[in-house]
């Protein structure tokens, strides 16, 4: 990946780091976002605690993987811990394989680093081709390929992707070593201010904390979608780290803040609960994403073109 010429405007982007990241890795396929000053960091929290205190304009982190579902130390920080707001997300392509030190083969394989989201994406592999091996848990999957290739242990391996192979000049023993071929992750980009124009094909986060918990509740919160017919494309519980048995929600739904059916949705839900934290509203992504928007522009022309005939027969 060649470094994109920089300016002093330019803008700087935190990241789950060291080089070599899926994060980075969906960056590099964003040209704006790849022409700007990377910064790598080590955990999650780190990338968005930068954002919300100024060191870093946008930062980029994972929220939902096609197989192990949300990414709870991405929900809970943007839920309890920092101020920012979700400008889009981006689509990744997930493909793990087992790196090792040159010449070293799966059979000489001891111990395997990955994060714990990754192990459990290839537990069935690692099951069958090796099984018993300890996993120890990284920050990242570039951070295990770096920690497999400066080990003195030669029978250490790391799962990340083909970049951090090449990055820190491991082999690859095995490929596509996760459970299923169509794995994903779902990447957010936020920052501290500012929400992108609605598309015709956008999404709004929010976390709703309960008025109370009691029998009914969630279905009074999930009511005021139905009613006006708002899709919900995530529903998920996180407990409030307040007491036990106490949960919020983090809800993702179609459409955008300036929609009138939804700003009249989060109106009732605010009046209603305890309380609901504005996440963003930010384009969709997905390859039907730029059909859907044209889609919705060229409704919008006809339907401005509509009005103004309807305009001009009067007098």
């Amino acid at each position: 990946m060649t470094p994109p010429t920089r300016t002093a405007a330019t803008p700087r982007i935190a990241f789950l780091g060291p080089v070599g990241t899926f994060t980075e890795q969906a960056i590099g396929g964003q040209a704006d976002l790849a022409a700007a000053e990377l910064v790598p960091l080590p955990t999650m929290g780190d990338v968005l605690f930068a954002v919300h205190e100024g060191a870093a304009d946008l930062g980029v982190v994972p929220i939902e993987n096609a197989i192990e579902g949300t990414v709870n130390a991405t929900v809970d920080t943007l839920a309890f811990d920092v101020n920012v707001l979700i400008q889009r997300e981006l689509v990744e392509p997930v493909a793990l394989h087992l790196l090792v030190q040159p010449g070293r083969t799966v059979e000489q394989v001891t111990a395997v680093t990955t994060i714990p989201v990754a192990a459990a994406q290839c537990r069935t592999w690692l099951r069958e081709h090796l099984p018993g091996t300890t996993v120890r848990a990284a920050n990242s999957t570039a951070e295990a390929a770096a920690t497999a290739a400066a080990s003195d242990d030669a029978g250490l391996a790391a799962i990340a992707n083909l970049r951090a192979a090449e990055v820190y000049g491991l082999d690859v023993a095995a490929r596509d070593i996760e459970s299923h071929p169509e794995n994903r992750t779902r990447f957010v980009v936020v920052g501290r201010q500012g929400i992108p124009a609605p598309t015709g094909h956008d999404k709004t986060s929010v976390v709703v904390f309960q008025q109370a918990d009691r029998p009914g509740s969630l279905l009074a919160i999930l009511q005021e979608f139905a009613a006006r017919s708002i899709n919900l494309t995530l529903l998920l519980s996180r407990p409030t780290k307040t007491s036990l048995g106490e949960y919020c929600f983090f809800l993702e739904l179609e459409g955008h803040v300036a929609d009138e059916v939804v700003a009249d949705c989060l109106r009732s839900l605010k009046a209603g609960q305890a309380d609901v934290k504005f996440l963003g509203s930010y384009p969709a992504a997905g390859s039907t994403g730029p059909a859907a928007r044209a889609e919705v522009s060229a409704a919008q022309r006809r339907a401005a073109d509509w009005v103004q005939g309807l305009r001009d027969a009067i007098g």
